[in-house]
């Protein structure tokens, strides 16, 4: 009856992983549709339970003939989550290309391996510069996850980051200036690029398709985007699907700093 007081530190172990991925399981569906579709769920498995506690056997073997296909029925609604998750696993510092030259950088100096540092400087003071401008952009910044599954849609380029160089590409009548341009270290590496529009229902009204693309992309990746508006001129940070707020360019800077280290 007290076998639950034995506890040991693999059971702690167990505990945190479930709550772990509990929390990511809300985070992936939050704002979603799916929400809905999982509260429903839930509230159908406490019924099911209920119903085999009170001895309902011709309810509670509907409900359990439902919940043996659980499994299946979870895959076919959950699918776009499902994905999000295994793009989130698969984006950790272990298993990205970017972490392993680092750490071959500091075990071998004579590697070979160089990558330029993001001049964030020049990025801020671009999007400043197309605010007044009343210029439109979208930047995204290529962190653990790799972006080249989307690069076919757009434009290839290989322009190192200059104030010159994204107003160039961003002056409302240039060729290149619809779509996103994907940052890589510290150069553009496509222009013109179609991003993922989020389905999130949450979204404000006020956002227009560049936000629901940056909202797209950093749901599915751990890039993190720039948007300037090209009607209020409003320059806007997301990542992981959410509006990162900042009250100075300082804040910002330092902001950017930290999620590209």
């Amino acid at each position: 009856m007290f076998d639950f007081l034995d506890f040991n530190i693999l059971d702690l172990i167990d505990i945190v992983l479930v709550a772990s991925l509990l929390y990511y399981a809300y985070r992936l569906v939050k704002g979603t549709a799916a929400i809905n579709i999982f509260v429903g769920i839930v509230i159908l498995y406490l019924i099911w339970k209920i119903t085999d506690a009170l001895n309902m056997e011709l309810l509670n073997n509907i409900l359990g003939g439902f919940m043996s296909v659980g499994v299946f029925a979870l895959i076919v609604v959950f699918q776009q989550e499902i994905r999000k998750l295994l793009l989130m696993l698969g984006s950790s510092n272990l298993a990205n290309k970017k972490a392993f030259n680092r750490y071959l950088k500091i075990f071998n100096s004579d590697s070979g391996v160089i990558e330029t540092e993001l001049n964030i400087d020049a990025l801020i003071k671009s999007c400043v510069s197309l605010k007044k401008q009343k210029a439109g952009a979208l930047l995204v910044l290529e962190r653990n996850s790799s972006l080249d599954h989307l690069k076919p849609s757009g434009v290839k380029v290989n322009m190192e980051i200059s104030v010159p160089v994204i107003e160039s590409i961003f002056y409302k009548n240039a060729p290149l200036h619809d779509g996103a341009a994907i940052i890589e270290n510290n150069n553009i590496t496509a222009t013109r690029v179609v991003l993922p529009v989020s389905e999130k229902t949450n979204i404000p009204k006020k956002y227009g398709l560049r936000h629901r693309a940056a909202v797209g992309i950093t749901e599915k990746t751990d890039a993190v985007v720039l948007v300037v508006s090209e009607e209020t001129g409003a320059i806007n940070y997301f990542k992981n699907g959410e509006r990162i707020p900042f009250t100075s360019y300082k804040e910002l800077q330092e902001i950017i700093t930290k999620d590209m280290d």
